[in-house]
């Protein structure tokens, strides 16, 4: 008989939304600084960054990260999430590599493969890249950084990257650049319902290719989006679970977050009004096309608890909160004093099995 799946306490991390900067009028670069050390402060686990390059424009993550790294000592830092499909893999391995020793290995990096938007097919467009072919870009990506993580060298050979030898090590340094963590975190993330339902069978298709990308290059899924439906969640859990048992992989080694859009007020109408006035200026393409429930809880402290703990209960194990309000201070605020503790106190944890 398998043993049982130790528990893990629950953990919970802010995104520090790089790109409120441009559209908050109080909420500059110096203000989102300033934030990460407030996070740190309130016992969060974790800071993360988002990713666009003109979609929706936000300052750059890795280079933002940087100075992060130097304005925390205890938080994780990652992306929610970075799209490694518009990068070449050697210099995300180098440059991710140069973050987790700065930040004395403190890095989780999150992948995605861009979303279907109009404003994400603009972009790939204007680098040169075939915004059809980016899942395959995603995995020769994923498999190139998993070797020079590793090993600090690469022979991986492609469709689209082929390389003889290739590896951060010259002969003449001490040893290869390599992150600080033997086994990076990697998190990879798979939104495949994000613009809607699609017919049984493809979902079907895209959601077992999903799945064994996840379990063969990372340790961790992301999601978001589909606040909801918690039973998609169930759902794509279940895949993951059955891809990780025919890769020969332990479930429990891994990691389910979920990046949650929130907003906490004394009443729900309040909440509401402010969360839509954000969306749609944060979002302006989604926030027409997707149903505003689906970001996630909008309401009270007790509204929000009880979201999480439906998605906690379900194998979420790292909620990483963005908080839709022009005022990041005050929801950081208010979540560390009006829900954490109902987490935290109560030692609340999550299994995988």
């Amino acid at each position: 008989m398998a043993d049982a799946p130790t528990p893990k306490q629950l953990e919970f991390g802010v995104n520090l939304n790089n790109r409120e900067p441009l559209i908050a009028p109080d909420y500059d670069i110096t203000a989102l600084l300033d934030l990460s050390t407030v996070v740190e402060e309130k016992g969060f686990d974790s800071i993360w960054v988002g990713d666009s390059l003109f979609s929706k424009p936000r300052y750059e993550a890795m280079t933002l990260l940087g100075a992060l790294s130097q304005r925390t000592r205890r938080v994780r830092m990652g992306t929610a999430c970075l799209v490694s499909t518009t990068r070449n893999p050697l210099w995300i391995a180098a440059e991710w590599a140069t973050l987790d020793v700065i930040s004395g290995g403190r890095m989780i990096y999150g992948p995605c493969m861009g979303s279907a938007e109009v404003g994400v097919r603009r972009e790939f467009e204007a680098l040169g890249l075939s915004f059809r072919e980016r899942a395959t870009l995603f995995e020769e990506g994923l498999a190139v950084v998993n070797d020079l993580f590793k090993t600090g060298k690469t022979n991986f050979k492609g469709e689209h990257f082929s390389y003889d030898e290739v590896e951060f090590h010259s002969g003449t340094e001490m040893a290869p650049l390599k992150p600080v963590q033997a086994e990076m975190p990697i998190w990879i993330v798979s939104n495949p319902r994000l613009l809607g339902d699609r017919p049984t069978e493809k979902m079907q298709r895209i959601m077992k290719r999903a799945c064994k990308r996840i379990i063969e290059y990372g340790d961790g899924w992301m999601s978001c989006c589909r606040a909801a439906h918690p039973e998609e969640l169930s759902e794509q859990i279940g895949y993951l679970t059955a891809a990780a048992q025919e890769l020969g992989r332990d479930w429990n080694d891994y990691t389910v977050s979920y990046q949650v859009t929130m907003n906490i007020k004394d009443t729900r109408e309040k909440a509401h009004a402010a969360i839509g006035e954000y969306i749609s200026m944060y979002y302006p393409e989604l926030s027409r096309a997707m149903d505003l429930s689906n970001w996630g809880p909008v309401g009270t402290p007790d509204d929000i608890i009880a979201w999480l703990r439906d998605f906690a209960d379900r194998g979420v194990g790292h909620f990483i909160c963005r908080f839709g309000d022009l005022d990041q201070f005050d929801q950081v605020e208010r979540f560390s004093k009006e829900v954490l503790p109902a987490f935290r106190e109560a030692g609340v944890s999550v299994t995988t099995a």
